[in-house]
């Protein structure tokens, strides 16, 4: 009943018209005098950040810091396949009839997460950022970027009242998708954006979400490094891991913490004796 009050209360906010307006203030001068209270309020650990708070001149300019160098060590391990972002684990398992359960009772269809037809089932992991977390979003697995997707939606939150409450809430919320293509497959890695400021930037196109554009997709090729960059949450979000059956065994559950650069995984036998 609680969970059912909290979403229904938001569903009676404008949430992209209202993320818009939260997105504006949020790069403002205004909002520098919120930075303090953010931190504390959510526990951030700037001794981790690049810079100290004084230097991030608004709140997105804070809520999208790099890291210092060396903070987050990239698992060089051959196999492996590393978290993108810091977050916790929501859900690691394959689909079934194209679908997932993210929540008891609440599926996700994959096909319509990453905004096309999907062959059969598929592996999926789903990383959630709170406000405490670094939301950079950088390359879990060395590859070539080879196409990109962003479909527009709405902005429910992600925390996880509401994906307990809202039936595939993941593939209603605005969303962009990069496909890797990796010696184990392709990889789609999709990042979800959520209520907030709703903006997701990535270095595979210059479309920036909620601010405007329309559904479009596009093709690339461009190198990809693990643990190089992939995109920024300008707030929020969720990241969703996408790949072919039994490509990677995966090393996290539900539940667990992961931090970026830190192997959730690793290849397959088959794929691991090729490299």
């Amino acid at each position: 009943m609680k969970d059912a009050l909290i979403v229904s209360a938001l569903s009676l906010v404008p949430r992209n018209r209202g993320a818009a307006a939260m997105g504006w203030t949020a790069r403002t001068r205004v909002s520098s005098w919120f930075t303090g209270l953010f931190v504390t309020v959510y526990g951030v650990n700037m001794a981790e950040a690049e810079h100290p708070r004084s230097a991030y001149p608004t709140l997105e300019a804070l809520f999208t810091r790099r890291l210092k160098e060396g903070a987050r060590p990239i698992d060089d391990t051959p196999e492996a396949i590393v978290s993108p972002v810091d977050g916790t684990c929501a859900f690691v398992g394959p689909s079934t009839d194209g679908q997932i359960e993210i929540a008891p009772g609440r599926h996700l269809s994959l096909s319509q997460l990453v905004g096309r037809p999907l062959d059969g089932e598929h592996d999926a992991v789903v990383l959630y950022l709170s406000p405490t977390d670094y939301h950079r979003v950088h390359v879990p697995r060395e590859g070539r970027a080879t196409r990109w997707a962003y479909v527009p939606g709405t902005l429910w939150p992600v925390f996880p009242a509401a994906v307990r409450t809202i039936d595939g809430l993941f593939a209603r919320n605005e969303r962009l998708t990069v496909t890797v293509q990796t010696d184990a497959g392709p990889l789609d890695v999709v990042l979800v954006g959520a209520f907030g400021v709703g903006r997701i930037s990535s270095v595979v196109t210059d479309i920036i979400s909620n601010a405007g554009a329309t559904a479009a997709t596009g093709e690339v090729d461009l190198a990809l490094e693990r643990g190089g960059d992939l995109g920024v949450f300008h707030l929020g979000s969720t990241v969703v891991l996408v790949a072919p059956p039994g490509a990677w065994r995966w090393s996290v559950q539900a539940g667990d913490t992961v931090r970026m650069g830190k192997a959730i995984g690793s290849a397959a036998p088959a794929v691991a004796s090729a490299t």
